[in-house]
């Protein structure tokens, strides 16, 4: 990821619109994913309880909305 500074740009800005952008990405995400191995099993069981939890906030949202 490459960020240029702008005209009368100040070092601060420059330095969150770098973090805006490494997040967009998932850059930082993907490299602490990397960090260390994990055998697919775990990689597999990870993505299993992911998907529960998103289903299960979807399920707490439909009831709040719908009362």
């Amino acid at each position: 990821m490459q960020v240029k500074i702008r005209r009368n740009e100040s070092s601060e800005n420059l330095i969150k619109r770098f973090i805006r952008g490494m997040k967009k990405e998932d850059i930082l995400e993907e490299f602490l994913e990397r960090r260390y191995f994990k055998k697919p099993s775990e990689k597999k069981r990870e993505k299993n309880r992911r998907r529960l939890a998103e289903i299960e906030r979807q399920k707490r949202k439909e009831k709040e909305s719908n009362h």
